[in-house]
């Protein structure tokens, strides 16, 4: 009987400790999934905000396209930022969290810009918004790693 109890007792305890790990692996590859699709939006905000500047500089139209670009995109750091990253990637998700603040302090000088009338997509072009977008994606590179 007590051989019994022990051997369900071992069995339990390896099944539950086994569906940790799924658990865990699982979580890890929901991070990587959700930081690959923040790589994706920021990305494409990088490579489509520069012309959409350019555009904004005489066109009204252009420039609440640009205003309301720079906002999602904001909202994209921020929902990013607070993702539970998995223990494996809790370093690399504090330093997109770190890039992901510049990034934002970036994009809100520029909307202050926007709001004093000083549309200059240079200023835009040259700011520490694309250097930030870089250094995200060679971090989320690290990440997608976790994930195969």
């Amino acid at each position: 009987m007590n051989k019994k109890v022990f051997v369900l007792a071992a069995t339990i305890i390896m099944l539950l400790s086994g569906c940790s790990m799924l658990n865990d692996a699982k979580d890890t590859l929901t991070y990587v999934n959700d930081a690959k699709d923040y790589l994706d939006k920021a990305t494409a905000f990088a490579n489509d905000a520069p012309s959409l500047a350019q555009q904004a500089v005489g066109d009204q139209q252009a420039t609440a396209e640009l205003k309301t670009m720079l906002q999602d995109m904001k909202q994209e750091i921020n929902a990013f930022n607070k993702l539970q990253a998995p223990d494996i990637a809790a370093d690399l998700h504090q330093q997109l969290v770190d890039q992901n603040t510049k990034l934002a302090a970036g994009i809100d000088l520029y909307l202050q810009n926007m709001k004093s009338g000083l549309l200059d997509p240079s200023i835009l072009k040259n700011s520490e918004i694309f250097q930030s977008v870089q250094d995200i994606s060679s971090i989320l590179d690290q990440i997608k790693q976790l994930g195969q």
